[in-house]
C-alpha cells in the first residue's frame, strides 16, 4: 500500500449522498446507456448476466463486447475521467468525463463507436427510475463531480474486493461480482440450486419477463449500493428470495445491521464499515452472517455448497 492510501478514511472514502446527489443520478443514466449497449450486442446470460460492468483498477468495465468478427469494450477511467472505447483492431475512441447532460453524452458516444465502426442501437428508455426520459432528450441530468465520482468508484473497489473473498468460500452456483446499472448496485449472489417461487414482478420499468427468470432459483444475495429513494446512505445489503420464514428476526452481526421491513432486506451503513477499526472483517461478518440465516432457515444443503474458509 503507497503512502497516499495510508489511511482507512482515504482507502475506504465518505461518500455522503446530498454531497453528490446531481452526479450520482446523471453518472447512474451513463452507466445505463453503456450498460444497454453491451446488452444489446450480447448473447444471453442467465438472471441478466449478459449485461453487467465490471469493477477495474480505475473504474468501471463492459469487459469484451461482441460486434460481428470484432470485439470492443467501453470503461469508465474515473482517474483521468475519460469514457474510452477500445476494438479489437486497435481502433481507440472516447472523450472527456464532465459536466453534460445525459442526452449530450448519449449522443457524443453514439458518434464516437460510429467513428470507429461500432454502431449500435439500444432503448433509449432508462430502467428502474421515477419518471424516465429517453436519454436522447435527457437535458435535466447534467452534473459531474470528479472528486465524488472518484470516491464512489473507490467504495466499488473496497467493496468488490471483500466480496470476491466472500465468494471464494461458495462451490455452488454463484454469480460474478458485478454492477448491475438499472438500481444501481453492486452485487453477488448464491444460489441453493432449488427452484423458485415465480417472483410477483412489478418492479418500477422493468419487464415481469426479466424479474422473474433473474429468480428463477432460491438465492441470497448481497450487495452495496450508494444510496437514495427510501436508503437515504450508502449501504450493504442482503436479501433472500424467497424469504424463509424468521429471517428477518434473526440475528445478525455487527450488531449495527438491523432487518428494513418495507425493503424486505438486511442493511449495515457503509459509514459505520469505513469507520471501523477493521473494516474488511466487519464487512465479511455481515455477509456471512446474512447469508446463514438465508440459508439455514432456507434448508440448503450447506455441506455441498460451502467449502472451509
Amino acid at each position: 500500500m503507497t503512502s497516499t492510501l495510508a489511511s482507512s478514511s482515504q482507502v475506504w472514502p465518505a461518500l455522503p449522498l446530498d454531497a453528490w446527489t446531481d452526479t450520482k443520478a446523471t453518472l447512474h443514466l451513463w452507466t445505463q446507456i453503456v450498460g444497454k449497449i453491451r446488452l444489446a450486442l450480447s448473447a444471453w446470460q442467465n438472471h441478466g448476466w449478459h449485461s453487467t460492468l465490471y469493477v477495474t483498477p480505475r473504474g468501471l468495465s463492459t469487459l469484451a463486447v461482441p460486434h460481428g468478427v470484432r470485439t470492443f469494450q467501453i470503461d469508465f477511467d474515473f482517474i483521468d475521467h475519460r469514457l474510452l472505447v477500445r476494438a479489437s483492431d486497435g481502433a481507440v475512441a472516447g472523450f472527456p468525463l464532465r459536466a453534460e447532460s445525459v442526452a449530450v453524452f448519449y449522443r457524443r458516444l453514439m458518434e464516437e463507436m460510429a467513428q470507429i465502426g461500432l454502431p449500435v442501437r439500444i432503448n433509449k428508455r432508462p430502467n428502474e427510475v421515477r419518471d424516465p426520459i429517453p436519454f436522447d432528450q435527457d437535458g435535466a441530468h447534467a452534473s459531474y463531480n470528479p472528486e465524488y465520482a472518484n470516491r464512489f468508484w473507490r467504495a466499488l473497489v473496497q467493496s468488490d474486493r471483500v466480496f470476491r473473498e466472500f465468494r471464494s468460500h461458495f462451490i455452488g452456483k454463484c454469480s460474478p461480482v458485478h454492477f448491475f446499472w438499472a438500481i444501481p448496485d453492486l452485487a453477488v449472489t448464491r444460489f441453493s440450486g432449488r427452484p423458485a417461487p415465480e417472483h410477483p414482478g412489478g418492479i418500477r420499468n422493468l419487464p415481469d419477463r426479466v424479474t422473474r427468470e433473474a429468480y428463477s432459483h432460491e438465492v441470497s444475495s448481497c450487495g452495496f449500493i450508494a444510496g437514495g429513494g427510501r436508503v437515504r446512505h450508502a449501504a450493504f445489503y442482503c436479501y433472500a428470495y424467497p424469504e424463509p420464514g424468521g429471517f428477518a428476526a434473526t440475528p445478525v452481526r455487527p450488531h449495527e445491521a438491523f432487518y428494513h421491513d418495507e425493503l424486505r432486506q438486511f442493511l449495515l451503513s457503509y459509514d459505520v464499515v469505513r469507520q471501523s477499526e477493521n473494516p474488511d472483517t466487519m464487512l465479511l461478518e455481515f455477509l456471512q452472517t446474512t447469508y446463514e440465516a438465508a440459508a439455514t432457515l432456507g434448508n440448503w444443503n450447506r455441506a455441498a455448497l460451502e467449502r472451509e474458509a
